[in-house]
């Protein structure tokens, strides 16, 4: 059975996601939409194929681009109509980034953010700022050169080890 013989409302959930799996992020292009967490919901409305998206933060340019990467994936594989909503609350946080997605941007080059679970839940702050790691040569040796990396999500480090530059994806 090909996919195209299972497009509509009868198409299976499950194969959607994995066809999700495959739309990557454009700033980080080794993460999917779905590592990376920003799909909130696939559901069938009537015809129409919804999709859920909650952007890393209210302003991330990336936005209309994902949505038109996942309504362009969706359209490849035989979807005839599909909505692509943003939705804002809950807003989006490191947490939901998977750990395989944790594991790839770690192989990247970039440091995950550490998963803190206190008073607040998996919504806390990283504070204090956990010991990072660098992901070349592993020592703990580094030093913070900007706040802000590629990307505001991320701040800019260097191991005074290798001397090697990377990044870190903050606690959202």
């Amino acid at each position: 059975m090909t996919s195209q013989s299972l497009v509509g409302m009868t198409t299976p959930l499950d194969i959607v996601w994995n066809w999700l799996d495959e739309v990557m992020d454009p700033e980080i292009p080794v993460l999917s939409v779905i590592d990376l967490g920003i799909v909130r919901d696939v559901r069938w409305d009537v015809d129409v194929l919804q999709v859920d998206v909650c952007p890393t933060y209210s302003g991330c340019p990336a936005t209309r681009f994902i949505s038109e990467s996942i309504t362009s994936a969706l359209y490849g594989r035989g979807v005839a109509a599909v909505r692509v909503k943003t939705v804002l609350t809950p807003p989006w946080s490191s947490a939901w980034i998977t750990p395989r997605g944790r594991e790839r941007l770690l192989a990247y080059g970039i440091v995950p953010p550490a998963v803190e679970v206190g008073s607040r839940g998996v919504f806390s702050w990283c504070r204090p700022r956990p010991t990072l790691n660098c992901p070349r040569c592993g020592e703990d040796a580094v030093e913070k050169l900007s706040e802000f990396g590629s990307t505001p999500c991320k701040a800019q480090y260097r191991c005074t080890a290798c001397l090697e530059p990377f990044e870190y994806f903050k606690c959202i």
